[in-house]
């Protein structure tokens, strides 16, 4: 059975899907989403906002519950490669390609992080165009250039800084 819920966070309401014990999608919502009380919250939704705000508070850099992303293989490689961005650093849509095995991909690397059901936690908000600068994002340019303040702000309490230096304004 699939469950949603939804939650005020600061970037947004959140929306999170639970279908059968295993979250299928985090999204960002319309701020007018008929029927929000969430009587059908699940344990697991639960477990999710919770890292999920925590991630938003600078105090969580990886998450633990379960979940998984319906896709084309391409799309799941892709969304593999981007959990292994390290909180803090952002990729480029050519070296997620790259990573991946396909280098002349670019694209479709950028088709497939469009589409990212699992957003934050597969952190989508990571990857940026060639030359540095924001690219889209399903979120909106403001909420993918406060994300990416975020993890350069908390990472490692400033005692590293990130490889690849962003222009987020």
């Amino acid at each position: 059975m699939q469950h949603i819920a939804f939650y005020r966070t600061t970037i947004g309401l959140i929306g999170i899907t639970d279908s059968d014990g295993v979250i299928t999608e985090i999204f960002l919502a319309d701020e007018q989403v008929p029927g929000n009380d969430n009587k059908q919250e699940t344990p697991l939704q639960k477990k999710a906002i919770r890292q999920l705000e925590e991630y938003l508070a600078g105090q969580r850099q990886t998450f633990d519950f379960a979940f998984t992303a319906a896709g084309t293989e391409f799309q799941k490689s892709v969304w593999e490669a981007l959990r292994k961005i390290p909180y803090g650093e952002t990729r480029s849509y050519k070296q997620i390609a790259q990573m991946i095995g396909r280098p002349n991909a670019a694209r479709a690397v950028g088709m497939a992080n469009h589409r990212n059901p699992i957003m934050i936690v597969t952190p989508c908000h990571r990857v940026i165009a060639a030359d540095g600068s924001l690219a889209g994002y399903a979120g909106g340019l403001e909420v993918k250039k406060k994300l990416l303040e975020l993890e350069k702000q908390h990472l490692y309490a400033g005692a590293v800084a990130p490889r690849q230096n962003v222009q987020l304004g």
